[in-house]
């Protein structure tokens, strides 16, 4: 987190105080600052239903409640590419999450987050409920339900693994030549990815390498890949000391294929990433 880092945290102790006018006097923030972090989901309320975020300037505070401003202006300011429609089925939808689009907010905000990004821009209109994570900074194709009860089939495919995924990356190194399944456990859980060679750039001693995989722990081609000796390219985590350094690339980690049986009408679903936003060699 940023050095501009600031939580408040107010009990309410009158009637029908606004928000926006309470957080200004208290922060010493403007007035538009409020509003805007309010609309980015950096304010939360905290009332009889519990906390959530709080985005209406208008809302009357009652007595008992609690007003929160999580404001990192860092954060806030933080702009990312636009995310791409690959497909609407109306309950649920496919979409390629850009690098740097988080698949989920946190409480400093969620206007770079994917769900709240298709709340606000797909037509008509619709509630998004996140069915499944994809690192930050990798991209590629993410599913999104808009119905509670779409969102909870969806979710059971995916912790029965009834869904395929697939990915592409590219890798330093010469990979084999061959299918290579890793089973090295993360967090003392079973990890298991099956990864192939696709292509080989002999001048830049890179792999395009592809990668199912049997289980969806966190950083798991990332980790099986560096713990292998070929670290994805620019991976500042796990990467080649010139990836973690120098942060001249991309991590080149990408979700190419999402497959499973639609739960409401049993047909076969399987959606693809165009090959124009798919991983490729620098040339």
């Amino acid at each position: 987190m940023s050095s501009e880092s600031n939580e408040y945290h107010i009990d309410i102790d009158k009637d029908e105080a606004n928000p926006v006018e309470l957080l200004a006097s208290e922060t010493g923030l403007s007035k538009q600052k409020i509003k805007q972090a309010m609309q980015k989901g950096a304010v939360w309320l905290t009332d009889n239903k519990g906390t959530h975020r709080l985005r209406r300037h208008s809302k009357k505070l009652n007595i008992g409640t609690t007003l929160h401003l999580y404001f990192d202006e860092t954060i806030l300011n933080g702009v990312v590419d636009d995310a791409i429609l690959i497909a609407d089925e109306s309950d649920y939808s496919v979409w390629y999450k850009p690098r740097g689009m988080l698949s989920q907010g946190s409480k400093w905000g969620d206007h770079g987050a994917i769900n709240r990004w298709v709340e606000k821009n797909l037509e008509p209109q619709r509630p998004a409920f996140i069915i499944h994570r994809l690192d930050r900074f990798a991209s590629g194709l993410i599913l999104l339900a808009h119905k509670k009860k779409t969102s909870a089939l969806l979710a059971k495919l995916f912790h029965d693994k009834k869904i395929t995924k697939q990915y592409k990356v590219i890798v330093h190194g010469l990979f084999p030549d061959k299918t290579v399944t890793y089973k090295t456990e993360i967090d003392d859980k079973p990890a298991v990815s099956h990864m192939s060679l696709l292509q080989y750039d002999e001048i830049n001693n890179q792999s395009l390498v592809l990668v199912d995989i049997e289980t969806g722990r966190k950083h798991q081609i990332r980790l099986h890949l560096s713990e292998a000796g070929f670290p994805v390219v620019g991976d500042r985590l796990y990467g080649k000391e010139r990836d973690r350094v120098n942060n001249t690339d991309d991590l080149q980690l990408t979700a190419i294929k999402l497959s499973f049986i639609n739960p409401f009408d049993g047909v076969e679903k399987t959606y693809n990433l165009p090959d124009d936003l798919q991983p490729k060699f620098k040339s």
